[in-house]
């Protein structure tokens, strides 16, 4: 769906998450860095940011055709073609198009247009959001409660920048380029790491600890609810001066060098971060030359390296699901170091705020959002695996042991209900649940599909006035998710006789290796610990493997 025309709240009004800010901006200078993933706690402004940022992105001048061609450069290929190059086009804004989480296969790709089927008989392509969005914005919420084989179409097509449609007898190709960017709550369930791979930068976002940045968020807050359009008035200057910023940058682009230096910069952190594959290092370098741009600069720095650095490897990092998130920044500056035969950088470019300078904005309280190429602290990783000591409720002394390694678990399958979650481990003993595409059949009819199927021989079929002729060949019936996904809940003895012989560190070990294999069947985890005569709820049903090992490295036994 593309938003409508209600006044958003203005990104140059968004207090701190530098980081978010920057990588957004980076992708609308240069959408090859491939999109943003932003993971953070519920009620951190992600939402308000992204779509923001659709005020910021360059005009496109189109021709007219519902594939948002550019007149310049049409897309051979495009459904509505061929277009005359004579035709200078039209200017519009750049859409900003929001994909739901229950949208279907049909509503993202595309399908059959079944108003033109059964007006004309003929099988014509309706776009999807696909289309829609491009050489615009895509915006997921909550991408990461998408179905698999959504996220898959959806991310395969941002890195070929076309879609590939086949289906009830249509077959299309357009293109399809367009800043990706979702958004995610890690505490309701993680993105598959091949998924995550395939996003160019990550950002991690919370809530600020700040009390006086906390109250003018609430101040900018409240002036907005207030009156939408006076306060986005009260920012248009400080808009604008973004706006222009960008379409600068990304007509600087093209002259930005990438030195042998700088790419031995990247590659020598990707490699010591021990990344998988190369799409690292690609990502790293296209976005040091963006940062250049932003800039105001044709030459990448070893700052630009760093902060690519910092924003697109958080997530290729992470080696197995419980690998802490964040990166090591001292150890990034020493390996920058080591590799450093860059100069300094040149005096005099662009500093930290949106506009070149300070914020200026209205409001009265000082600015602490202005975005710079060094960006806020991107997280370091926990030390939480070391043994700590702490004093129970019960009165005695309480140990969190390290856990043991871990191991690949026997696999356990109970019967499905049918209606529940999807998922890799049990078969649905029903036929209600989740429908993942038609086949040509008469068990539960799928009524779209069928309607489809036998729309494109209505006049064929000599139907006249109201109704639908449909023939027993068009019958399509439902193909079901056929595994669901369970509440495996852990029941943990957290008495003190669990520290003898290192029982607990063996207890940890086994239930982490549970956990894993929680996280790859994408079931939902809880944690029950009791000693003595209680129990306690230590971690309620999740599909955070991230929650549950936190928990879990910080059960103590004792008490």
């Amino acid at each position: 769906m593309t938003r409508g025309s209600a006044v958003r709240y203005p990104f140059s009004a968004v207090v701190g998450m530098d980081d978010l800010k920057l990588a957004l901006l980076v992708n609308a200078v240069s959408p090859a860095v491939g999109g943003v993933l932003v993971r953070g706690e519920k009620g951190t402004a992600k939402s308000t940011v992204v779509r923001a940022l659709a005020a910021l992105l360059p005009p496109v001048r189109v021709v007219g055709c519902r594939f948002s061609c550019d007149p310049a450069d049409p897309d051979p290929r495009c459904p509505d073609g061929p277009h005359d190059a004579a035709v200078p086009g039209e200017e519009r804004a750049a859409r900003l198009v929001e994909l739901p989480v229950g949208a279907s296969e049909d509503r993202l790709t595309g399908s059959l247009d079944i108003e033109r089927a059964l007006t004309e008989g003929v099988k014509a392509f309706e776009p999807g959001l696909l289309a829609a969005a491009h050489r615009g914005a895509l915006y997921v919420d909550e991408v990461n409660l998408l179905h698999d084989h959504l996220v898959d179409l959806l991310l395969d097509a941002a890195a070929m920048g076309e879609s590939h449609v086949e289906r009830e007898g249509v077959s299309v190709r357009h293109a399809a380029r367009f800043l990706l960017v979702g958004t995610m709550n890690p505490e309701e369930g993680e993105l598959r790491p091949q998924l995550l791979d395939r996003f160019g930068l990550t950002v991690e976002v919370a809530a600020t600890r700040d009390p006086a940045e906390r109250a003018e968020v609430v101040r900018r807050r409240l002036r907005y609810e207030e009156d939408p359009a006076a306060f986005a008035a009260a920012w248009t200057d400080a808009e604008a001066a973004l706006a222009r910023r960008v379409t600068a940058a990304r007509a600087l682009l093209p002259d930005v060098e990438l030195s042998d230096a700088a790419l031995r910069q990247i590659t020598a952190v990707c490699a010591a971060f021990e990344v998988d594959g190369l799409r690292a290092d690609l990502v790293t370098a296209r976005t040091a030359m963006a940062l250049a741009a932003w800039n105001g600069r044709t030459t990448v720095t070893s700052e630009d390296v760093r902060t690519a650095a910092r924003l697109a490897l958080p997530h290729r990092r992470r080696r197995d699901p419980f690998d802490a998130p964040g990166l090591d920044e001292q150890r990034l500056d020493d390996v920058l170091d080591e590799h450093d035969d860059d100069p300094e950088p040149p005096e005099g470019g662009p500093d930290g705020g949106p506009d070149g300078g300070p914020d200026g904005g209205p409001g009265g309280a000082p600015e602490t959002e202005s975005v710079d190429a060094s960006g806020g602290d991107a997280g370091q990783p926990s030390g939480s695996g070391q043994a700590e000591r702490q004093t129970g409720g019960g009165g005695g002394e309480q140990e969190a042991a390290e856990p043991a390694a871990q191991y690949k678990p026997r696999l356990f399958t109970v019967p499905g209900t049918g209606t529940g979650a999807p998922g890799r481990r049990s078969k649905a003993r029903s036929p209600f649940g989740r429908v993942a595409g038609a086949r040509p059949g008469a068990r539960g009819v799928h009524l779209t599909a069928t309607l489809r199927a036998a729309a494109p021989h209505q006049k064929a079929r000599g139907r006249s006035g109201p109704g639908l002729v449909v023939a027993p060949e068009d019958l399509r019936e439902a193909v079901r998710d056929g595994r669901e996904g369970n509440l495996v809940l852990f029941l943990v003895d957290a008495s003190g006789s669990m520290a003898a012989r290192q029982r607990m560190r063996a207890v940890k070990g086994a239930v982490l290796s549970l956990l894993l294999d929680a996280y790859q069947r994408r079931d939902k985890v809880g944690l029950i610990t009791f000693r003595g005569a209680s129990a306690e709820l230590a971690l309620p049903p999740t599909s955070s493997v991230d929650a549950g090992a936190r928990r879990l490295e910080r059960l103590a036994t004792g008490g």
